[in-house]
């Protein structure tokens, strides 16, 4: 279809069609001179006329194939930034405080010089949720591909972290159930119950100091869940804008096209 430039074109070009019609009428001998003129005219109508080469239509399950192999590369590489030695704990945006209401059981100890205790108890949940991390991809590469087509098509024409989101609010329920174990797990392997025991054990100490209790698994679990999907949605942004973060074929033909 001719857009509204090019039937502004497509105008000139005919009234310099009928010019050098008449042209060569009354002046037979200036058909040689103005043919190439003709031609060229005719030329750039055929160029304007046309419109651009269509983009191959994807398939639905190019478009699927696309998202999901995009959602694994992302969780692939944020699973590498936060599943190592300081990925949590280094990192301003995702570290892992104390909960709150640990607050009252640092002041209770800073009192008589055992802080650090605290720090030390913070220190490895953030151990936890590093080393819970890279145990966790393979859970997330099971919901990517659990998404369904209407899943899939609602993404991809969806903002920059279409896919995240759906994850994030389809999926943290059944993952973060999937996730306790490894959690607990990860908590016992680099001593944070120790810790947590030793801190309270030593607070309960002090004489009229109310009662704090925590789950430290769930606690992990969202932190860490939060982070991820912080870190996720960043990829998917990326991928989608970024030429260089289409590691994959069909992410060069899904992400390149859209």
């Amino acid at each position: 279809m001719i857009n509204k430039k090019n039937q502004t074109r497509f105008v000139k070009l005919s009234l310099l069609a009928s010019l050098l019609m008449i042209v060569t009428m009354v002046h037979p001998l200036v058909v040689n001179a103005q043919f190439d003129w003709l031609k060229k005219g005719q030329e750039l109508l055929g160029t304007v006329t046309q419109s651009e080469p269509a983009k191959a239509a994807l398939t639905n399950e190019e478009v699927a194939a696309g998202l999901k192999d995009a959602l694994r590369v992302g969780s692939e590489t944020v699973v590498g930034q936060l599943g190592q030695l300081d990925g949590f704990n280094t990192d301003p945006v995702v570290r892992i405080p104390l909960p709150e209401k640990f607050n009252r059981v640092r002041s209770v100890l800073q009192t008589v010089g055992m802080g650090g205790m605290m720090d030390d108890l913070e220190l490895k949940l953030n151990r936890a949720a590093e080393n819970a991390t890279p145990k966790a991809k393979q859970l997330f590469w099971n919901a990517i591909e659990a998404m369904t087509l209407d899943d899939v098509m609602g993404i991809y024409n969806g903002p920059e972290d279409a896919a995240t989101r759906y994850f994030e609010g389809k999926m943290s329920a059944p993952l973060a159930e999937a996730m306790r174990p490894v959690v607990s797990q990860s908590l016992q392997e680099v001593g944070a119950i120790q810790a947590y025991d030793a801190v309270m054990g030593k607070y309960k100490t002090f004489p009229f100091v109310p009662d704090v209790q925590a789950d430290l698994t769930g606690y992990v679990v969202e932190e860490g869940m939060t982070g991820i999907f912080h870190y996720l949605a960043k990829e998917e942004a990326a991928i989608r804008a970024n030429p260089v973060k289409r590691t994959t074929d069909i992410l060069k033909k899904v992400f390149g096209s859209n």
